[in-house]
């Protein structure tokens, strides 16, 4: 099998790919000869891809500017220039399939795909639908989706096939080498724990309600991880300096194996990625989300609301977050446990323990259709 994959600009565009070719590997479906990545050279998928080891192609595109429609003549310049760049790359790759998961570079890659009668596949794991993947739609043969508010978003109901974020199957696989909580942080691994954190450069928001709190959660018959990323770490140990915090509370800048701590964790409180939330429902990890408000259409809180509509998780808008709503939150989950094991098994129900499978095996039925 020779597959394109597409997607580029931010995280939930770029690791349900790299979760795919995970897969595709280890059921030894490609080669690394087989697969080609296409992305921007300025998206950070021009840092993870080749650190994969991933063969990496790139097209000079961006994103239309709502603010400034007179600039847009520049973009559709470079969309028609990367189309024909485009067009060329798939001619001597020659993909047996295509595979976008959003983001301008795919909408380019994946069109001229689409022309050239070349099965192509969009994955949407948001719950609002990105504006490349609406475009891309009424192109494709098949539209995979992991929310069901995104289903309704798509008006092509015959090539809908719900499988899941891939990152899910991927993280059940990665958190085989559980983290050691007591050997790394002196943690009580019987103890109920709540990991706070805001992705890996860390959210602002988020470690100043952490600060504002702080006192009050050392009271707490819980421990806290409190991971501020590694853009803050410093300025955090700075304002703290001095301060003897409580042994119930560990300070640390990143999480480098994130899925061989979530299975341990009674609670987690981070923003609302597509990414994110595959982990935590792959899992079945109960959350207390702070959607990101700097996020295209808002999709966060829109992922956010699924999941507390769902009973998995408990929503509060930055706007709203204060210590009062921030701590009352985690003591409603900390100190119940059946609330906590009814917020558990909700979000299990959403999580898709098969997903890369599933779009495997849309991509290997269209292969063999079109034969």
């Amino acid at each position: 099998m020779r597959v394109i994959f597409s997607g580029g600009g931010t995280g939930g565009h770029i690791y349900p790919i790299m979760a795919l070719i995970e897969r595709l590997k280890e059921r030894k479906l490609v080669t690394n000869d087989e697969i080609l990545f296409v992305g921007t050279d300025r998206g950070l998928e021009s840092k993870i891809v080749p650190a994969a080891g991933v063969p990496f192609k790139t097209l000079k595109i961006k994103g239309f500017d709502r603010k400034h429609p007179l600039k847009n003549f520049e973009t559709i310049e470079l969309f028609i220039k990367a189309t024909k760049e485009a067009k060329q790359i798939i001619k001597d790759f020659k993909p047996d399939v295509v595979v976008g998961t959003g983001g301008y570079v795919s909408g380019a890659i994946v069109y001229e795909a689409a022309k050239l009668h070349i099965p192509t596949i969009i994955h949407e794991s948001n719950s609002v639908v990105g504006l490349a993947n609406k475009f891309l739609a009424h192109y494709v043969d098949k539209i995979c989706y992991t929310f069901d508010d995104a289903a309704k978003q798509f008006s092509e109901k015959k090539k809908l096939v719900k499988t899941g974020n891939p990152r899910s199957q991927q993280v059940l696989d990665l958190n085989k080498e559980n983290v050691d909580i007591s050997k790394k942080w002196g943690l009580n691994p019987n103890m109920p724990t709540v990991l706070i954190f805001g992705g890996s450069r860390g959210a602002l928001a988020i470690n100043k309600i952490v600060e504002k709190s702080l006192s009050e959660l050392e009271t707490k018959p819980y421990q806290v991880i409190w991971a501020t990323g590694q853009l803050y770490y410093g300025s955090v140990k700075e304002k703290l300096a001095g301060k003897e915090i409580n042994s119930n509370i560990k300070i640390v800048p990143y999480i480098d194996n994130m899925p061989g701590l979530l299975p341990q964790m009674t609670c987690v409180v981070a923003r609302s990625g597509a990414t994110s939330l595959a982990e935590f429902t792959a899992l079945g990890v109960p959350v207390i989300l702070i959607p990101s408000p700097n996020v295209t259409h808002n999709h966060q809180m829109k992922n956010a609301m699924d999941m507390e509509k769902a009973g998995a998780a408990l929503v509060i808008p930055e706007d709203d977050l204060n210590p009062n709503n921030f701590v009352s939150s985690i003591d409603h989950i900390l100190l119940d446990t059946n609330y906590a094991k009814k917020m558990s098994d909700a979000s299990k129900r959403l999580g898709v323990p098969d997903a890369s499978d599933q779009v495997i095996s849309v991509m290997e039925n269209l292969i063999k259709n079109k034969k």
